[in-house]
């Protein structure tokens, strides 16, 4: 999937993100494949719904684990939830770009 601009804003996958980085949910788009111990794309994008990932919802990157930065936890409207970069993945996100202020 290529990265969309829209203006200050762009289109990316919620695993792409760090901490701090914020923004508002576009959609679940589930990618790879089925390993042995994977759950169907049907089965992730339920899960991710029942948490709460849903479109217009905003979020915030709060954390990262130290060894390959996973899990991830991430501010979800007025919710924290943790969940794994390969399901991160899944979740299409609108990032919003704060203008670093110069002294």
């Amino acid at each position: 999937m290529g990265v969309p601009e829209m203006g200050r804003e762009s289109v990316l996958r919620l695993n792409e993100l760090a901490i701090g980085d914020s923004g508002v949910i576009r959609g679940i788009e589930p990618v790879g494949g089925n390993g042995a111990h994977e759950m169907s794309a049907d089965e992730l994008e339920r899960r991710l719904l029942e948490m709460g990932f849903v479109e217009g919802a905003r979020f915030e990157i709060l954390h990262e684990g130290l060894i390959g930065r996973d899990p991830i936890a991430v501010k979800l409207d007025d919710m924290r939830v943790a969940l794994r970069r390969r399901e991160a993945a899944a979740i299409l996100v609108e990032h919003q770009h704060v203008p670093v202020l110069q002294s």
